[in-house]
């Protein structure tokens, strides 16, 4: 009689909130570097001369290179993210064609210098919705508009032959609606691995003269050294093409970046 019984029937354990290292915050703000191997071909055709697909890699000598990329996010509620991001992409390379080019309706002829450039802009706005979240995880949708600006230019140096040399461009530009999903799974409290992927496409049957596509994939691990400050590492590929009448264009970049996250 003098022992205490526990009332089971009446106990209701707290439930705790414990979130993972990283994951209580409202501003997130991450930078890094993005070492790619490049496959981008181009065609563009000019005063119904149809142009040749240049393979910048074999024909333009584009070497690899790596590029800045800065994310932000602002979370004002724990299910619901905008994100920004941006990735300035550019390759400038000098090679002598061994093999006849049309560009712009231009020829640039075997054994001439070419200088070539290729100025990317790739923004992407969006928001993401985690329909499931967890102290140590969770998984969402993605809508986003990704907005992409390419421009390509090919140039030669005056010469007894070209006094004035040769000068062409072709610009492409346009935002593209995204759709996608996240997932994130902490494997301990302050490591976490991610992958997302968005993409959409625009079928050659709904245009003859027009279609195109954007595939953008994203897998990575944080390491969490405290709230505010993790850093991380991962492999992405970004696969863009287009067709616009007679004018193509591929370019596909794949490879690891590196980089760091601040949280407030």
């Amino acid at each position: 009689m003098l022992l205490a019984v526990p009332a089971r029937a009446q106990y209701r354990p707290r439930p705790l909130n414990d979130p993972a290292t990283g994951e209580t915050y409202h501003i997130e703000v991450g930078a890094g570097y993005w070492m790619p191997t490049a496959d981008m071909i181009v065609s563009s055709e000019s005063l119904g001369i149809p142009g040749t697909s240049i393979d910048f890699t074999k024909d333009l000598g584009l070497t690899n290179s790596r590029f800045p990329e800065f994310q932000l996010v602002l979370r004002p509620a724990k299910r619901h993210k905008f994100r920004a991001e941006s990735i300035p992409i550019k390759y400038d390379t000098t090679a002598i064609l061994t093999r006849d080019l049309i560009f712009n309706g231009i020829k640039y002829r075997i054994g001439l210098p070419v200088t070539s450039s290729l100025d990317w802009k790739a923004y992407r706005f969006g928001y993401e919705y985690d329909f499931v979240s967890r102290n140590r995880g969770f998984a969402g949708l993605i809508l986003e508009a990704k907005y992409t600006d390419v421009t390509v230019q090919l140039s030669t140096p005056p010469s007894a032959v070209l006094p004035g040399g040769l000068l062409e461009y072709a610009h492409a530009r346009a935002p593209i609606p995204a759709i996608g999903g996240i997932a994130r799974v902490y494997v301990i409290p302050n490591i976490s691995i991610t992958g997302e992927i968005t993409g959409f496409t625009v079928p050659s049957s709904v245009s003859a003269d027009y279609n195109a596509h954007y595939a953008d994939i994203d897998v990575y691990g944080t390491l969490n050294l405290t709230n505010n400050v993790g850093v991380k590492a991962g492999y992405r590929s970004l696969d863009v093409g287009y067709v616009v009448k007679s004018d193509t264009g591929s370019f596909v970049l794949r490879g690891l970046y590196f980089g760091a996250v601040l949280r407030y």
